[in-house]
Protein backbone atom coordinates (compact mmCIF):
# COMPACT_ATOMS: atom_id res chain seq x y z
CA UNK A 1 0.00 0.00 0.00
CA UNK A 2 2.85 2.48 0.63
CA UNK A 3 4.27 1.56 -2.52
CA UNK A 4 1.38 2.65 -4.73
CA UNK A 5 1.08 5.27 -2.81
CA UNK A 6 4.65 6.41 -3.09
CA UNK A 7 4.31 6.00 -6.93
CA UNK A 8 0.92 7.78 -7.15
CA UNK A 9 2.73 11.06 -5.10
CA UNK A 10 5.45 10.76 -8.17
CA UNK A 11 3.38 10.93 -10.93
CA UNK A 12 1.31 13.47 -9.56
CA UNK A 13 4.78 15.30 -8.78
CA UNK A 14 5.53 14.55 -12.55
CA UNK A 15 2.10 15.83 -13.30
CA UNK A 16 2.47 19.21 -11.81
CA UNK A 17 5.90 19.87 -12.54
CA UNK A 18 4.91 19.12 -16.48
CA UNK A 19 2.09 21.60 -16.36
CA UNK A 20 4.45 24.26 -14.38
CA UNK A 21 6.87 23.72 -17.08
CA UNK A 22 4.64 24.53 -20.01
CA UNK A 23 2.75 27.20 -18.18
CA UNK A 24 3.00 30.67 -20.11
CA UNK A 25 4.54 33.80 -18.22
CA UNK A 26 4.23 37.78 -18.12
CA UNK A 27 6.53 40.46 -17.89
CA UNK A 28 5.84 42.69 -15.87
CA UNK A 29 3.29 41.15 -13.57
CA UNK A 30 1.97 44.31 -12.26
CA UNK A 31 2.17 47.90 -13.57
CA UNK A 32 0.56 51.38 -12.71
CA UNK A 33 -2.07 52.99 -15.12
CA UNK A 34 -3.33 56.42 -15.01
CA UNK A 35 -6.96 56.85 -13.20
CA UNK A 36 -8.19 59.62 -15.85
CA UNK A 37 -6.87 58.53 -19.04
CA UNK A 38 -5.87 56.24 -21.57
CA UNK A 39 -2.45 54.25 -20.83
CA UNK A 40 -0.13 52.03 -22.90
CA UNK A 41 1.67 49.54 -21.47
CA UNK A 42 4.37 46.92 -23.23
CA UNK A 43 4.08 43.50 -22.02
CA UNK A 44 5.93 39.96 -23.10
CA UNK A 45 4.42 36.94 -22.69
CA UNK A 46 6.81 33.61 -22.71
CA UNK A 47 6.67 29.72 -23.09
CA UNK A 48 3.88 30.14 -25.25
CA UNK A 49 4.40 26.22 -27.35
CA UNK A 50 1.67 25.42 -28.88
CA UNK A 51 -0.73 27.67 -27.35
CA UNK A 52 -1.90 30.82 -29.44
CA UNK A 53 -3.51 33.89 -28.07
CA UNK A 54 -7.31 34.51 -27.69
CA UNK A 55 -9.45 37.29 -26.31
CA UNK A 56 -8.68 39.83 -23.20
CA UNK A 57 -10.82 41.34 -20.98
CA UNK A 58 -10.14 43.89 -17.92
CA UNK A 59 -12.39 43.07 -14.55
CA UNK A 60 -12.21 43.83 -11.24
CA UNK A 61 -11.63 40.58 -9.89
CA UNK A 62 -10.32 36.78 -10.49
CA UNK A 63 -10.61 33.64 -9.39
CA UNK A 64 -8.70 30.03 -10.59
CA UNK A 65 -9.53 28.94 -13.68
CA UNK A 66 -9.78 25.43 -13.01
CA UNK A 67 -10.42 23.20 -15.05
CA UNK A 68 -7.82 25.47 -17.05
CA UNK A 69 -4.90 27.02 -16.16
CA UNK A 70 -4.28 30.36 -14.46
CA UNK A 71 -7.03 33.03 -13.22
CA UNK A 72 -9.91 34.70 -14.87
CA UNK A 73 -12.13 37.35 -14.52
CA UNK A 74 -14.64 36.73 -11.85
CA UNK A 75 -18.45 37.43 -14.22
CA UNK A 76 -19.80 40.56 -13.39
CA UNK A 77 -17.30 42.09 -13.10
CA UNK A 78 -15.62 42.59 -16.43
CA UNK A 79 -14.91 46.56 -17.36
CA UNK A 80 -14.55 46.02 -20.91
CA UNK A 81 -12.05 44.42 -24.07
CA UNK A 82 -9.22 45.72 -26.14
CA UNK A 83 -10.93 47.06 -29.10
CA UNK A 84 -9.53 45.52 -32.13
CA UNK A 85 -8.28 48.69 -33.86
CA UNK A 86 -5.37 49.28 -31.18
CA UNK A 87 -4.16 45.31 -31.14
CA UNK A 88 -0.93 45.36 -32.68
CA UNK A 89 0.53 42.57 -30.58
CA UNK A 90 2.04 39.08 -32.36
CA UNK A 91 4.54 36.78 -31.81
CA UNK A 92 7.79 37.30 -31.12
CA UNK A 93 11.18 36.30 -29.95
CA UNK A 94 12.39 32.66 -28.43
CA UNK A 95 8.54 31.25 -28.44
CA UNK A 96 7.06 34.38 -26.82
CA UNK A 97 4.38 37.15 -27.67
CA UNK A 98 4.54 40.79 -27.41
CA UNK A 99 1.42 42.25 -26.28
CA UNK A 100 1.02 46.03 -26.60
CA UNK A 101 -1.67 46.68 -23.93
CA UNK A 102 -4.11 50.30 -24.79
CA UNK A 103 -5.74 50.45 -21.23
CA UNK A 104 -8.86 52.68 -22.77
CA UNK A 105 -10.03 56.03 -20.42
CA UNK A 106 -13.27 54.17 -19.77
CA UNK A 107 -11.92 50.97 -18.08
CA UNK A 108 -9.56 53.15 -16.02
CA UNK A 109 -12.79 55.65 -15.05
CA UNK A 110 -14.52 52.23 -14.30
CA UNK A 111 -12.36 50.96 -12.03
CA UNK A 112 -11.76 54.37 -10.74
CA UNK A 113 -15.26 54.76 -9.56
CA UNK A 114 -15.24 51.07 -8.23
CA UNK A 115 -12.42 52.06 -6.00
CA UNK A 116 -14.30 55.83 -4.44
CA UNK A 117 -17.24 53.22 -4.08
CA UNK A 118 -15.03 51.39 -1.20
CA UNK A 119 -13.73 48.23 -3.76
CA UNK A 120 -9.97 47.34 -4.60
CA UNK A 121 -7.86 50.03 -6.54
CA UNK A 122 -6.40 47.16 -8.22
CA UNK A 123 -7.93 45.46 -11.50
CA UNK A 124 -6.82 43.30 -13.74
CA UNK A 125 -5.53 42.43 -17.57
CA UNK A 126 -6.57 38.83 -18.31
CA UNK A 127 -5.28 37.39 -21.64
CA UNK A 128 -6.82 34.07 -22.67
CA UNK A 129 -4.17 31.52 -24.65
CA UNK A 130 -5.73 28.51 -26.11
CA UNK A 131 -4.62 25.00 -27.66
CA UNK A 132 -6.23 22.38 -29.90
CA UNK A 133 -4.75 19.59 -27.17
CA UNK A 134 -3.93 21.31 -23.63
CA UNK A 135 -6.35 22.83 -21.39
CA UNK A 136 -6.87 27.19 -21.80
CA UNK A 137 -4.42 29.71 -20.09
CA UNK A 138 -5.72 32.70 -18.45
CA UNK A 139 -2.91 35.41 -17.70
CA UNK A 140 -3.54 37.84 -15.70
CA UNK A 141 -1.55 41.26 -15.04
CA UNK A 142 -2.63 43.25 -12.29
CA UNK A 143 -2.91 46.84 -12.90
CA UNK A 144 -3.19 49.77 -10.02
CA UNK A 145 -4.54 53.10 -10.60
CA UNK A 146 -1.77 55.91 -10.05
CA UNK A 147 -1.73 59.75 -11.08
CA UNK A 148 -0.15 60.98 -13.92
CA UNK A 149 3.26 61.18 -12.57
CA UNK A 150 6.67 59.17 -12.83
CA UNK A 151 5.41 55.97 -11.94
CA UNK A 152 3.22 55.52 -14.55
CA UNK A 153 4.48 53.87 -17.78
CA UNK A 154 6.11 56.48 -20.78
CA UNK A 155 3.10 56.18 -23.10
CA UNK A 156 2.17 58.30 -26.18
CA UNK A 157 -2.04 58.09 -25.80
CA UNK A 158 -2.39 60.60 -28.83
CA UNK A 159 -0.46 62.18 -31.05
CA UNK A 160 -1.68 64.93 -34.24
CA UNK A 161 0.00 66.73 -36.66
CA UNK A 162 -0.45 70.22 -38.32
CA UNK A 163 0.69 72.73 -40.09
CA UNK A 164 2.11 76.09 -38.16
CA UNK A 165 4.47 76.54 -36.54
CA UNK A 166 2.73 75.60 -32.80
CA UNK A 167 -0.87 74.84 -31.83
CA UNK A 168 -3.57 77.46 -33.06
CA UNK A 169 -4.95 77.14 -36.42
CA UNK A 170 -4.69 73.20 -36.31
CA UNK A 171 -6.28 73.10 -32.17
CA UNK A 172 -9.82 74.67 -33.99
CA UNK A 173 -9.34 72.09 -37.10
CA UNK A 174 -9.03 74.94 -39.23
CA UNK A 175 -5.46 73.57 -41.01
CA UNK A 176 -6.37 72.37 -44.39
CA UNK A 177 -6.39 68.34 -45.03
CA UNK A 178 -3.27 68.52 -47.81
CA UNK A 179 -1.30 71.87 -47.66
CA UNK A 180 -0.48 73.31 -51.28
CA UNK A 181 2.35 75.49 -51.49
CA UNK A 182 4.43 77.18 -54.43
CA UNK A 183 7.87 75.76 -55.66
CA UNK A 184 10.28 77.37 -53.11
CA UNK A 185 7.47 77.92 -50.63
CA UNK A 186 7.83 76.81 -46.82
CA UNK A 187 5.84 74.47 -45.03
CA UNK A 188 5.98 75.01 -41.00
CA UNK A 189 5.20 71.53 -38.94
CA UNK A 190 4.45 70.84 -35.91
CA UNK A 191 2.87 67.35 -33.28
CA UNK A 192 0.67 67.81 -30.46
CA UNK A 193 1.63 65.05 -28.33
CA UNK A 194 -0.32 63.63 -25.16
CA UNK A 195 1.35 61.26 -22.95
CA UNK A 196 1.30 59.37 -19.80
CA UNK A 197 4.21 59.31 -17.13
CA UNK A 198 7.49 61.03 -17.85
CA UNK A 199 10.33 60.21 -20.33
CA UNK A 200 12.66 60.88 -23.18
CA UNK A 201 10.82 61.73 -26.39
CA UNK A 202 13.27 61.05 -29.05
CA UNK A 203 12.99 60.52 -32.93
CA UNK A 204 13.39 61.84 -36.47
CA UNK A 205 10.93 63.44 -38.82
CA UNK A 206 11.28 61.93 -42.57
CA UNK A 207 9.64 62.74 -45.59
CA UNK A 208 7.99 60.48 -48.34
CA UNK A 209 9.21 62.36 -51.57
CA UNK A 210 6.73 61.98 -55.44
CA UNK A 211 7.43 58.45 -56.52
CA UNK A 212 8.30 56.72 -52.80
CA UNK A 213 6.34 53.76 -52.24
CA UNK A 214 3.74 54.79 -49.03
CA UNK A 215 4.54 53.61 -45.63
CA UNK A 216 2.77 50.54 -45.10
CA UNK A 217 0.48 50.87 -41.50
CA UNK A 218 3.42 48.81 -39.66
CA UNK A 219 5.59 51.31 -40.77
CA UNK A 220 3.93 53.84 -39.12
CA UNK A 221 3.90 52.39 -35.56
CA UNK A 222 6.71 53.60 -32.84
CA UNK A 223 9.35 51.44 -32.70
CA UNK A 224 8.78 50.75 -28.75
CA UNK A 225 5.05 49.06 -30.44
CA UNK A 226 7.09 46.57 -32.19
CA UNK A 227 8.84 42.94 -31.00
CA UNK A 228 12.72 43.75 -30.31
CA UNK A 229 13.82 41.91 -33.09
CA UNK A 230 11.52 43.90 -35.07
CA UNK A 231 13.22 47.01 -34.56
CA UNK A 232 15.01 49.25 -36.69
CA UNK A 233 13.17 47.07 -39.92
CA UNK A 234 10.93 49.37 -40.77
CA UNK A 235 11.10 51.28 -44.11
CA UNK A 236 13.20 54.53 -43.99
CA UNK A 237 12.39 57.29 -45.65
CA UNK A 238 14.59 61.01 -46.17
CA UNK A 239 15.09 62.44 -42.90
CA UNK A 240 15.03 66.10 -42.28
CA UNK A 241 15.23 66.69 -38.50
CA UNK A 242 15.70 65.03 -35.78
CA UNK A 243 14.46 65.36 -32.16
CA UNK A 244 15.52 64.71 -28.52
CA UNK A 245 13.49 65.97 -25.40
CA UNK A 246 12.26 65.06 -21.99
CA UNK A 247 8.84 65.62 -21.36
CA UNK A 248 8.07 65.81 -17.33
CA UNK A 249 4.82 64.59 -15.85
CA UNK A 250 1.98 67.11 -17.12
CA UNK A 251 0.36 64.96 -20.30
CA UNK A 252 0.86 67.48 -22.98
CA UNK A 253 3.53 68.38 -25.21
CA UNK A 254 3.80 70.72 -28.47
CA UNK A 255 7.06 68.95 -30.53
CA UNK A 256 8.27 71.62 -33.50
CA UNK A 257 8.79 70.72 -36.67
CA UNK A 258 12.18 70.44 -38.44
CA UNK A 259 13.67 73.12 -39.71
CA UNK A 260 11.94 75.18 -42.76
CA UNK A 261 15.22 75.01 -44.52
CA UNK A 262 15.05 70.94 -44.65
CA UNK A 263 11.85 70.37 -46.03
CA UNK A 264 11.53 69.76 -50.16
CA UNK A 265 9.27 72.15 -51.68
CA UNK A 266 11.95 72.80 -54.98
CA UNK A 267 10.22 69.35 -57.21
CA UNK A 268 6.23 69.80 -57.68
CA UNK A 269 4.78 66.90 -56.72
CA UNK A 270 2.75 64.88 -53.30
CA UNK A 271 4.94 64.78 -49.94
CA UNK A 272 4.21 63.25 -46.92
CA UNK A 273 5.50 64.09 -43.60
CA UNK A 274 6.22 61.33 -41.00
CA UNK A 275 7.05 61.72 -37.05
CA UNK A 276 9.30 58.23 -36.27
CA UNK A 277 9.35 58.15 -32.59
CA UNK A 278 11.98 55.59 -31.14
CA UNK A 279 12.00 53.52 -27.89
CA UNK A 280 13.51 55.02 -24.83
CA UNK A 281 14.08 53.51 -21.33
CA UNK A 282 11.09 53.75 -18.82
CA UNK A 283 11.90 51.28 -16.41
CA UNK A 284 8.04 51.54 -15.47
CA UNK A 285 7.55 50.18 -19.13
CA UNK A 286 10.51 48.00 -19.40
CA UNK A 287 9.92 44.16 -20.35
CA UNK A 288 12.19 41.06 -19.06
CA UNK A 289 12.74 38.30 -21.72
CA UNK A 290 14.72 36.65 -19.22
CA UNK A 291 12.17 36.29 -16.79
CA UNK A 292 9.57 35.20 -19.37
CA UNK A 293 12.03 32.78 -20.92
CA UNK A 294 11.78 34.59 -24.52
CA UNK A 295 15.21 35.60 -25.13
CA UNK A 296 17.63 37.23 -22.87
CA UNK A 297 17.66 41.45 -21.46
CA UNK A 298 15.21 43.65 -21.30
CA UNK A 299 13.02 45.53 -23.65
CA UNK A 300 12.64 48.91 -23.54
CA UNK A 301 8.86 49.56 -24.11
CA UNK A 302 8.66 53.95 -23.72
CA UNK A 303 6.85 55.96 -26.06
CA UNK A 304 4.77 52.94 -26.78
CA UNK A 305 1.74 53.54 -28.45
CA UNK A 306 -1.47 51.56 -29.33
CA UNK A 307 -1.98 53.03 -33.00
CA UNK A 308 0.05 54.43 -35.75
CA UNK A 309 1.71 57.44 -36.04
CA UNK A 310 -0.58 60.29 -38.20
CA UNK A 311 0.95 61.99 -41.64
CA UNK A 312 1.04 65.09 -42.97
CA UNK A 313 0.61 65.75 -46.81
CA UNK A 314 1.25 68.70 -49.10
CA UNK A 315 1.18 69.32 -52.67
CA UNK A 316 4.30 71.25 -54.46
CA UNK A 317 2.72 73.56 -57.14
CA UNK A 318 -0.97 73.17 -59.33
CA UNK A 319 -3.05 74.40 -56.36
CA UNK A 320 -3.62 76.96 -53.37
CA UNK A 321 -5.21 76.15 -50.51
CA UNK A 322 -8.52 78.07 -50.71
CA UNK A 323 -12.14 76.96 -50.46
CA UNK A 324 -13.42 75.08 -53.08
CA UNK A 325 -16.82 76.24 -54.67
CA UNK A 326 -19.72 74.87 -55.06
CA UNK A 327 -20.82 72.20 -57.48
CA UNK A 328 -23.84 71.56 -59.70
CA UNK A 329 -25.95 69.74 -58.53
CA UNK A 330 -25.96 67.45 -61.70
CA UNK A 331 -22.50 67.03 -61.99
CA UNK A 332 -20.94 63.50 -61.36
CA UNK A 333 -17.14 61.96 -61.23
CA UNK A 334 -16.64 59.35 -63.50
CA UNK A 335 -13.64 56.98 -64.62
CA UNK A 336 -12.17 57.39 -68.29
CA UNK A 337 -9.12 55.00 -68.34
CA UNK A 338 -8.28 52.47 -67.78
CA UNK A 339 -11.61 51.16 -69.37
CA UNK A 340 -13.63 47.92 -67.08
CA UNK A 341 -11.02 45.14 -67.03
CA UNK A 342 -8.29 46.47 -68.85
CA UNK A 343 -4.90 43.85 -69.44
CA UNK A 344 -1.69 45.21 -69.68
CA UNK A 345 1.29 44.35 -70.43
CA UNK A 346 2.71 43.52 -66.66
CA UNK A 347 5.85 46.30 -67.48
CA UNK A 348 3.60 48.93 -69.00
CA UNK A 349 3.37 52.15 -67.88
CA UNK A 350 -0.22 52.59 -66.41
CA UNK A 351 -2.11 55.71 -66.54
CA UNK A 352 -5.32 56.97 -64.72
CA UNK A 353 -7.61 59.68 -65.66
CA UNK A 354 -11.47 60.73 -65.23
CA UNK A 355 -13.19 63.35 -65.37
CA UNK A 356 -13.28 67.07 -63.73
CA UNK A 357 -15.43 68.20 -61.00
CA UNK A 358 -15.81 71.97 -60.74
CA UNK A 359 -16.40 71.26 -56.58
CA UNK A 360 -13.26 69.33 -56.23
CA UNK A 361 -9.96 71.09 -54.56
CA UNK A 362 -8.23 67.58 -54.82
CA UNK A 363 -8.83 64.30 -55.89
CA UNK A 364 -7.35 61.18 -54.30
CA UNK A 365 -6.86 58.06 -56.49
CA UNK A 366 -6.87 54.98 -54.65
CA UNK A 367 -5.54 51.56 -56.01
CA UNK A 368 -6.23 48.02 -54.27
CA UNK A 369 -4.34 44.80 -54.50
CA UNK A 370 -7.37 41.52 -55.41
CA UNK A 371 -7.28 41.47 -51.27
CA UNK A 372 -8.30 45.00 -50.91
CA UNK A 373 -4.54 46.03 -49.68
CA UNK A 374 -4.20 49.75 -50.11
CA UNK A 375 -1.20 49.64 -52.29
CA UNK A 376 -0.55 53.06 -54.32
CA UNK A 377 -2.64 56.37 -53.05
CA UNK A 378 -2.05 59.75 -54.91
CA UNK A 379 -3.73 63.11 -54.16
CA UNK A 380 -3.84 65.63 -57.01
CA UNK A 381 -5.22 69.45 -56.78
CA UNK A 382 -7.99 70.71 -58.87
CA UNK A 383 -7.79 70.53 -62.52
CA UNK A 384 -5.39 67.36 -62.75
CA UNK A 385 -7.43 64.67 -63.86
CA UNK A 386 -4.78 62.33 -65.06
CA UNK A 387 -2.15 60.32 -62.82
CA UNK A 388 0.98 58.12 -64.39
CA UNK A 389 1.66 55.50 -61.84
CA UNK A 390 5.07 54.49 -60.60
CA UNK A 391 7.06 52.17 -62.15
CA UNK A 392 7.05 50.43 -58.40
CA UNK A 393 3.31 49.83 -58.76
CA UNK A 394 4.38 46.40 -60.67
CA UNK A 395 6.39 45.15 -58.19
CA UNK A 396 3.02 45.63 -55.29
CA UNK A 397 0.56 43.80 -57.93
CA UNK A 398 0.86 40.08 -56.37
CA UNK A 399 -1.06 38.11 -59.14
CA UNK A 400 -1.42 41.45 -61.29
CA UNK A 401 -5.30 41.68 -60.43
CA UNK A 402 -6.09 45.73 -59.38
CA UNK A 403 -9.07 47.87 -58.61
CA UNK A 404 -8.91 51.78 -58.11
CA UNK A 405 -11.07 54.41 -57.73
CA UNK A 406 -11.23 58.21 -57.39
CA UNK A 407 -12.98 60.21 -54.57
CA UNK A 408 -13.20 63.78 -55.23
CA UNK A 409 -12.63 65.74 -52.17
CA UNK A 410 -13.21 69.62 -50.77
CA UNK A 411 -10.63 71.64 -48.96
CA UNK A 412 -11.80 70.96 -45.75
CA UNK A 413 -11.05 67.31 -46.96
CA UNK A 414 -15.37 66.86 -46.76
CA UNK A 415 -16.10 63.91 -49.54
CA UNK A 416 -17.83 65.28 -52.66
CA UNK A 417 -18.27 62.30 -55.06
CA UNK A 418 -16.52 59.07 -55.41
CA UNK A 419 -16.72 56.55 -58.14
CA UNK A 420 -17.45 52.68 -58.17
CA UNK A 421 -14.10 50.66 -58.43
CA UNK A 422 -13.16 49.74 -61.40
CA UNK A 423 -10.85 46.56 -62.03
CA UNK A 424 -7.55 46.16 -63.52
CA UNK A 425 -5.16 43.43 -64.42
CA UNK A 426 -1.05 43.75 -65.16
CA UNK A 427 -0.68 40.77 -67.24
CA UNK A 428 3.34 38.87 -67.72
CA UNK A 429 5.17 39.23 -70.02
CA UNK A 430 5.00 35.98 -72.81
CA UNK A 431 8.71 35.13 -74.59
CA UNK A 432 8.24 35.49 -78.14
CA UNK A 433 8.79 31.91 -79.70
Amino acid sequence: MKKFTAICGLLLFIATSGLAQQEIRVNPTSVNVYSQGATTVYLTYGNLGNYRPAETAWCGEVMPAAPEIGSRCVPGTIYGTLPGRFDISRRSGNNGYTDVVSVPASVARKAYQAAAAGENSEFFYVRRFVSADSPDQFVAVTMRLSGNGAGVPFSLTDVQLGFGASAGPSATGSDPLVLFVEPGGKVPIHAEIKYTGAGRLKGRWEVVRPGDPLPETRDLLTEASLPVEERGTQARFTQIGRFNVFLPPGGRYTLPGPLLSQIPTQVPGQYLVLIRVEASDDRENDSSLSEVGAGAGLVHGGAAAGFPMPVLRYIVGGGKSTPAVPAPTAEKLTLLIPTENRALPHNATVEFAWTEMTAAALYRLEVEDASGKLILSAVLPRGVTRYRAPSWLQDKTGDGNLRWRVLALDQTGTLLSETARRSLRLTANKRQP
